[in-house]
This record gives structure tokens, sequence and C-alpha cells, in this order.
């Protein structure tokens, strides 16, 4: 096994160069910092993770804690996106409970305990005890999809609003004016801000909004499920539904399928996420695509960029969303967009 000493060798510096590159100091040259690279690639020479902490004063560990189930498919392209973008970065990747039997354990000295540099969290509850104690330390945070903010935390999320809007415009252009909306709970700020789109959408095109067409329930198929159900009992259904997220979209769907109706023959559905599930589902569904791995790699390196600037202000990113039309939208009574 390669040692530092035999990368300084071949590569004819000293080992207090090697020493700098490994750990990114500035006052190297870039065609030694090139050099020294590509010898440590080539003799397949592995830093000591601990050595470089000590010299740092960092563990180069990230903690990332998620309380939505792994079988989401968000939860599994946002993993994806974070472990891209942490491959090149040195830093490895702690996953992080938030249940411990002990009350008296707090999610700080989980943290600490962990030595992790920094967190991402994502499905975070704003009442969750935990939160303001994360938020009063001195950890660098980046929350996704939740309005959560520090004086070493930030936030990531997309066009939520602008993207509802897109659903609506593209539905009402195809001549619909019977919208209804599958929504997430409304105390978050995800669920609240793609309500407004709705809502904001459906007044541009001088649409109007019954009560009864607007459904609270939760993310999952079965969310969808449910509250697609009670808009099949209306005396006056639905012709197209915008659901805020595929996974709603899809139990949607099956409920439409299960009722003797086609889509999009006889109900357009519109969701929102573009995860992999929207491609693959038969009839392929338009959604709105809010890029999930974009937003896990932007998370990561944001906190890379908080830990090793404690300068840096932490920040409020939003990226962008556009509408993907597929195969479950279309004129009223049934034409094909």
């Amino acid at each position: 096994m390669a040692s530092i000493h035999d990368v300084a060798k071949e590569a004819g510096v000293s080992v207090a160069t090697v020493s700098k590159v490994i750990n990114n100091y500035p006052d190297v040259s870039d065609k030694t910092r090139k050099k020294v690279s590509q010898t440590i690639k080539d003799l397949k020479y592995h830093p000591n993770v601990a050595a470089r902490g000590l010299v740092k004063g960092r563990s180069w560990t990230v903690g990332v804690f998620v309380t939505s189930p792994f079988t989401n498919p968000f939860v599994t392209e946002l993993l994806e996106g974070i472990k891209t973008a942490l491959q090149n970065s040195g830093y490895d990747l702690v996953l992080l409970s938030t249940r411990f039997d002990d009350d008296s354990y707090s999610f700080v000295e989980h943290c600490l305990s962990r030595n992790v540099d920094g967190v991402v969290g994502f499905g975070v509850d704003r009442d969750d005890p935990h939160l303001e104690e994360l938020l009063k330390s001195d950890i660098p945070t980046m929350f996704v999809d939740a309005d959560i903010r520090g004086p070493r935390a930030g936030y990531i999320t997309t066009e939520n609003k602008a993207g509802t809007m897109q659903a609506v415009a593209h539905l009402a252009e195809l001549g619909h004016s019977r919208i209804a909306f599958i929504s997430g709970e409304l105390d978050n700020a995800v669920g609240a801000l793609r309500h407004e789109g709705y809502l904001e959408g459906m007044k541009t095109h001088k649409l109007n909004v019954p009560e009864s067409y607007v459904k609270v329930s939760d993310y999952s198929m079965e969310g969808g499920t449910v509250a697609m159900n009670e808009l099949m009992e209306l005396k006056e259904r639905p012709t197209a539904v915008v659901c805020t997220s595929d996974m709603m979209a899809i139990g949607a769907i099956s409920v439409i399928h299960r009722s003797g109706l086609s889509v999009p023959e006889d109900i357009s559905v519109v969701g929102f996420d573009n995860t992999y599930y929207s491609e693959i589902f038969s009839p392929a569904l338009t959604t709105i695509n809010q890029n999930i791995r974009s937003i896990g790699s932007h998370a990561i390196e944001t906190l890379i960029t908080m830990i090793e600037n404690t300068d840096f202000l932490p920040p409020v990113v939003t990226e962008p969303s556009n509408l993907v039309v597929r195969c479950t939208t279309a004129k009223p009574g049934g034409a094909k967009s």
C-alpha cells in the first residue's frame, strides 16, 4: 500500500506539498497540484481521513436526516443527487436517525457524537423539538423543501408556486374549466405555495374554484387515492386534476380507472416531481419537473461551502421547475394534447 512518502518521491515534491494538495491549500501551483493528484491516483494512495481531520479540524463527514420513507421516490432521487455531489468532494455520508429511545438525548448531541461537519435535512416538521436546538447550534445545515432559516441554516426548494401555475395553465389552454386540486398539507411551505399557485392559476384563467374541488391529503399514493375517491363522488365531477406529487397522481389515476373511466379521455391528471415513476407508469404522467437530483447535489455543494467558509451566509436557493407533457392530459372529451 502506497504511503504519502511514496507519492512525494514519485511526484518529485516534498511530503509537505503532497499534504497541501490533499488538504486543498491554495499556495500550490496548478501544475504541481495536477501532477500530485495524478500520482495519488496512479499509486492508489488513500489519505488518512483521521489525519486530515486533525489538520483541518473537521471529520470530513456530512449527516443527512430524512423523516420520509425511503420507498418515496423523491427521497431515492434526492439521495442519488447527494451521493453524486459527494463523490469528488472528499466528504463521506452518514445517515442520521431522529428517533431516540432516550428523550434526554438531543439531536444536536447525536450530530456531535457522530462528529459530522454539517447536516442536510428533508421532511422536517417545524414543530419538531429538535429543530430549535439545531438552529441555535453552530452546525451548518441545509434544509430541503422547508422554509427554515437560522444563523447557520439555509434551505433549498423549487419553484412550487410557479410550477403549479404552469400545470393549471396547461389544462386551461386545453380547454378545461373544472380543474380540481389534490394538495399536500397546507401548514408547510411546499403545500402552501403549491396551493397558492393553483388558486392564482385559476384566477388568471378566470376559472371558478368550488370549495369541494380542493382536497388536502398526504403526498403518498394512498393520499391521492383517498382524495380522488372524494372527487369522484361530486355531482359535477372535475374534468382535470392537479396533484402536488407524482405518487398522489398515480393514486388518483388508479381510482379513475377502477371507476371505469379513462385517463386522459375522461379526466386529465397532472403530477408534480417528475420522479422516475412518472416515465414508466402507464399512461406516462404529465408532471411538473423539479429536478430532484439537482436539488440534492446543490444542497450538498452549498453545505460544503458553508462548512469551509464560516463567513458564508446561509442562502435560500430556488431551483427552476418546468412542465413535462406526456400522456395523461388531453382536451375535455378525449382529444390528445
